[in-house]
C-alpha cells in the first residue's frame, strides 16, 4: 500500500505542467498551440520569453527531484538502495508525459528526467548535465543533446549502481524519452531539426 501511494503521489506531482502554468501566469500563448506543440521549456522559449522558459525548466526539473527527495525523506532509504525512490522518480516522469491535469497531453520529459537523476545521485545528475551541455554547445540542438544525454544517463546509472531497481527505472525513463523524441529523430535524420532559440518559419 505504501509503495502504491508513493507512486500515485509522485504521478500527481509530475502531472503539474509548468510550461502551461507559467505561460498562463505570464499571459503567454499556450505552448501546445505553437512551435513544436510540446509543453516544455524549449518550446516556451519560442514565445520570446526567456524568463518563462527558465521558470518552466526549473519547475519541471524540481518536481522530478522533489518526488525522489520526499520519498527518501519518508522512507529513510537511500535513493539508489531501495525501490520506492526510483519508482517515485519514474512516476513523476510519467506524470509529466501523461498529465492527468492537462488531458494527458504532456511534454517530452527532459527537465523532469534530469531532476529525477539529480535526486537519485548528484554525480549521476552532473554527468548527465555535462553530456547534455557538450552536445548542445557543439550542435545547438536540444533534441539531439537530450537523446545523447539520456543514453549516457542509462550507462552512468549502470556503472554507478549495477543491476538494481534504480537502473531499471532510469532505463525505462530513457526508453520513453527517446520514444517521445521520435519526430525529432526523423527531423535530425533529414537535416530539418531547428536549433535552440530558432523560431518556426
Amino acid at each position: 500500500m505504501q509503495t502504491a501511494l508513493i507512486a500515485l503521489a509522485a504521478y500527481l506531482l509530475g502531472s503539474i505542467s509548468f510550461a502551461i502554468v507559467v505561460s498562463r501566469a505570464m499571459r503567454l500563448p499556450d505552448p501546445r498551440g505553437y512551435g513544436s506543440g510540446n509543453p516544455g521549456a524549449t518550446n516556451v522559449l519560442r514565445s520570446g520569453s526567456r524568463t518563462a522558459a527558465a521558470l518552466t525548466l526549473a519547475g519541471d526539473a524540481a518536481k522530478g527531484w522533489l518526488a525522489v527527495w520526499l520519498t527518501v525523506l519518508y522512507t529513510g532509504q537511500a535513493p539508489a538502495a531501495g525501490l520506492e525512490a526510483p519508482l517515485a522518480g519514474l512516476c513523476a516522469f510519467l506524470g509529466h508525459l501523461y498529465p492527468v491535469f492537462h488531458r494527458f497531453r504532456g511534454g517530452k520529459g527532459v527537465a523532469t528526467a534530469v531532476g529525477v537523476v539529480i535526486g537519485i545521485d548528484a554525480w549521476l545528475g552532473l554527468a548527465t548535465l555535462a553530456s547534455f551541455g557538450v552536445v548542445a554547445a557543439f550542435f545547438r540542438m536540444a533534441s539531439l543533446a537530450s537523446i545523447v544525454a539520456a543514453v549516457f544517463a542509462a550507462f552512468y546509472t549502470y556503472w554507478l549502481f549495477g543491476l538494481r531497481p534504480v537502473t531499471a527505472a532510469v532505463a525505462v525513463i530513457v526508453v520513453l524519452l527517446v520514444v517521445r523524441h521520435r519526430d525529432n529523430i526523423g527531423r535530425l535524420l533529414r537535416g530539418e531539426e531547428r536549433r535552440i532559440g530558432e523560431k518556426k518559419a
